[in-house]
């Protein structure tokens, strides 16, 4: 080996560079001549295999990551498979001492085990991300021919027909790099033997002392380095899988306990037992199993809405849906106990609050809530179960780990290979960087995650060595990471929405119960943004009309009426006008809505803005100016400025509409009557706001709104 000392090392880089950018190209050609051809093979290996007979493990192995992220260029989904490159990569660095020699056993052998990577583990990783699809092409056509011939099964028929495709693939592409090698000019060979990053050449048996001084030091560092950046990667992968699920899982609570709730407050206690009895022959059952239904449809993620009652002799059905692979059970049926009530039988027995239960039985990976329904007494009748399926969550989780898993065997296994090479220049400082910047990583708030990215992207440790790379993993992870958190965020934004909605279709079943009431819920809520907007323009009471002041107005609005629901139809619906007796029941619809809003306060246990506007409007939006409102006299500002606005607003449309007991009033005597009534009835200052939107308040008038 002396003669090889001849070469000049200042190239080595260069040298190393031309070899892997020539076959990667080699290999991305392969790739084009299979989408030329339409052939069923990618023949994307022949630069890999190639790098291997020239230079092993180093151009080798990177050959073969990087000829996926180039491809990941057209097909980003090729990225996820550089582990099965790598593998292929390592298998040819084992093999090619005797593929050099061209032993015919061994290239089969070899050949034998890059289509069991190709065809088997690559297979393997499709299903684990994508699931029963494995697209369509010749080798699902022979998969389907072979299951017709040996019934072994979808995954078994599309895993042996990978493997034979590849393993003609993978026959040709190293039928070609032997071809190839066997035609370059030996002085070229020999060049390439000679650089220090050869790695074979380390292994020769004249330089065992040096070997044996330097594998040691090497493995050291290999160690640190493996070790450091699997448990970096780990731990990041970790975080993100228990923040991802805890998440969706907290969502998911959050979800079914809020329609839980929803349902909750349409439920009369006192008519459990009747409908227990009875079925769907008593009273209200119908309406109620129709109410069920929709706030079952709210949302894709809920399986089952159901009532029951538990006793000790079972589980007793009150109210059950029917679903598309399930059919319900009968009201008064008895059934065993499932596995969430076996567990809190004693809770249930006793009437007490029930923790959220995740189960995985024959109906499927589950998240179980319950909400008790209480009567006057405080005594818990019944209660109301809403099961959320999980079966999507354990999919996107699996995806997502085989995707995060099958990207760090790639980055692992390189820096593995250029830790062999290259000793311990540059560690220490890179480390306490990267190490640094971990602890100064914060997630709080999307400013500060943007900073802390931002803060890993400017580090830019170009070592060129396994830190670079364990820089890179710990950079692309931790993006990973805030990809996700921004992801979950963005999910917590959805229920928000859904909750609104939820709020819409509550409201605007009490007030369908007045028959003349019309889009009244949704236009009020339309005014009280007009006017809000507008005073915030005018300068009027602009220290109170933050944004969100304003959305939690608005988003509140359809809930003023919300106490209408504790008022009887006879009155609510009568033709004529009210006599002062049903006129005082029909005021304290006022404070019904205030006890609702606390009841739900109380449910949830903390009050929101949200909450509180509410509570304001239902309670005080028919205070006065002057005082002589209801339900507490209120006068001035001393009425909540939510309750001020819709009083306006309400007065308004209910001119212009349509009611049992009258005739609509033409807009102009409507406005003509609010502007009278400034003063005494409505807050001056609101009232000339109101008159500065009146082309946008005539506008909203003419609409038909809609849910």
């Amino acid at each position: 080996m002396p003669k090889l000392k001849q070469y000049n090392k200042k190239h080595t880089w260069l040298s190393l560079i031309v070899l892997i950018v020539a076959c990667v190209l080699l290999n991305n050609l392969g790739t084009r001549l299979n989408a030329l051809t339409g052939m069923p093979l990618y023949l994307d290996n022949i630069g890999t295999i190639l790098a291997a007979l020239l230079g092993g493990y180093i151009p080798c192995i990177t050959v073969g990551f990087l000829s996926n992220f180039v491809a990941g260029l057209n097909s980003p989904n090729s990225i996820y498979y550089c582990v099965i490159s790598v593998f292929i990569a390592v298998a040819a660095v084992v093999f090619v001492r005797k593929m050099r020699r061209l032993r015919f056993k061994y290239i089969v052998l070899s050949v034998f085990v890059f289509a069991f990577i190709g065809g088997v583990i690559g297979g393997i990783l499709t299903w684990l991300i994508y699931g029963m699809d494995f697209g369509e092409g010749f080798a699902v056509d022979l998969a389907a021919s072979i299951n017709k011939v040996i019934p072994m099964g979808y995954l078994l028929s599309n895993l042996l027909a990978s493997f034979l495709v590849d393993f003609v693939d993978k026959a040709i592409v190293t039928v070609a790099a032997l071809v190839i090698y066997k035609l370059m000019p030996r002085r070229l060979i020999d060049y390439l033997k000679a650089q220090d990053w050869y790695y074979i050449s380390l292994f020769e048996k004249a330089n065992r002392k040096i070997r044996n001084r330097f594998a040691t030091l090497r493995m050291k560092m290999t160690l640190v380095v493996a070790l450091s950046t699997t448990l970096v990667a780990a731990a990041a992968i970790i975080i993100s899988i228990l923040q991802y699920h805890n998440s969706i899982v907290f969502d998911y609570t959050t979800q079914a306990q809020y329609a839980a709730r929803v349902v909750a407050t349409h439920i009369n206690p006192d008519r459990v037992e009747r409908y227990l009895k009875e079925g769907d022959k008593a009273e209200g059952y119908a309406d109620m199993e129709e109410f069920m239904q929709t706030v079952s449809d709210a949302s894709p993620e809920i399986k089952f809405i159901y009532v029951y009652q538990v006793k000790e002799d079972g589980t007793h059905i009150i109210f059950d849906l029917d679903t598309k692979d399930v059919k319900a059970d009968s009201p008064g049926d008895v059934i065993k106990y499932d596995a969430t009530i076996k567990k809190y039988k004693d809770l249930f027995l006793s009437g007490k609050e029930i923790p959220a239960d995740i189960t995985n039985d024959d109906d499927g990976w589950l998240l179980s809530v319950y909400e008790p329904i209480k009567d006057k007494a405080g005594k818990t009748v019944c209660y109301i179960g809403v099961d959320m399926s999980m079966l999507h969550l354990s999919s996107d989780e699996t995806a997502f780990l085989a995707k995060v898993i099958s990207l760090l065997l790639g980055f692992l296994i390189l820096i593995r290979t250029y830790a062999a090479w290259i000793s311990e220049r540059h560690i220490v400082r890179p480390v306490n960087v990267i190490a640094d910047a971990a602890n100064n990583f914060t997630y709080d708030t999307p400013h500060s995650r943007e900073k802390s990215i931002r803060m890993i992207n400017e580090l830019g440790i170009l070592t060129g060595d396994e830190i670079e790379y364990l820089y890179n993993a710990y950079k692309k992870t931790t993006a990973d990471t805030v990809r996700y958190i921004n992801e979950v965020e963005h999910k917590s934004e959805q229920i928000v929405r859904l909750q609104n909605g939820l709020v819409l279709v509550l409201a605007e079943m009490v007030e369908s119960r007045d028959k003349c009431t019309g889009d009244h819920v949704l236009k009020t809520a339309v005014y009280c943004e007009v006017l809000l907007n507008q005073m915030k323009e005018d300068g009027i009471y602009a220290d109170k009309l933050s944004e969100k002041f304003i959305n939690e107005v608005v988003h509140s609005a359809p809930l003023h009426d919300i106490g209408k629901i504790k008022v009887s139809d006879t009155i609510l619906n009568k033709p004529g006008k009210l006599t002062e007796e049903e006129f005082e029941i029909m005021k304290n619809h006022t404070l019904a809505g205030g006890e609702i809003i606390d009841r739900v306060v109380e449910m949830v246990g903390e009050e929101s803005e949200y909450l509180t506007e509410a509570k304001n409007l239902a309670t005080y939006h028919h205070e006065k100016w002057n005082g002589k409102g209801y339900p507490m006299g209120l006068s001035g500002e001393d009425i909540p400025l939510s309750a001020r606005v819709m009083a306006v607003a309400d007065v308004f449309d209910a001119l212009v509409s349509r009611r049992s007991y009258k005739e609509p009033f033409p807009v102009d005597k409507a406005i003509s009557i609010i502007k009278e009534d400034s003063g005494s009835h409505f807050d001056p200052l609101i009232v000339k706001a109101f008159l500065n939107a009146e082309d946008k308040i005539r506008h909203i008038q003419k609409m038909k709104m809609e849910l």
